[in-house]
């Protein structure tokens, strides 16, 4: 009987402990930032994913890794303080083509598995359209 309640009190504080700490809840959907359709000489390629620190202790982002050179990650310097937003900034270089990256963010967060969590950008580059101003409107009033 001894053991039984013993056994008990240990997972108890064990499921109690690991719920406090530092916790990082991201406010995209799917952790997944759209830049939709877009060209390279409207759009500067930045993106920045927002988070919370849900936790009760300071959240502490140690790395934010990126799948290739083409996605440029930033990270926070400074602890988040629990209840506290913070910010990881991306930079696509817009080539042209379909977007499919995801970028590694390890942290001290308790509530992902091994303080790792995976963050995505997607959507697609396309050419810009060139506009003919020589080339003849169907609509213009002259032509009627």
């Amino acid at each position: 009987m001894k053991k039984i309640i013993l056994i008990a009190f240990v997972l108890i504080n064990t499921v109690a402990c690991a719920q406090k700490g530092p916790k990082i809840e991201f406010k995209d959907k799917d952790n997944t930032i759209d830049y939709g359709t877009t060209n390279k000489e409207d759009d500067d390629g930045i993106r920045s994913f927002e988070f919370t620190n849900t936790g009760d202790a300071d959240l502490i982002i140690t790395n934010v890794q990126s799948t290739c050179g083409c996605t440029v990650p930033s990270k926070p310097t400074e602890p988040i303080k629990p209840g506290k937003t913070g910010k990881i900034d991306v930079k696509y270089n817009m080539n042209t083509g379909p977007i499919r990256k995801t970028i590694t963010v390890e942290s001290n967060a308790v509530n992902v598995q091994e303080g790792r969590v995976a963050i995505k950008i997607k959507g697609e580059v396309v050419e810009k359209p060139i506009v003919n101003l020589l080339e003849k409107k169907s609509t213009s009033p002259m032509m009627n």
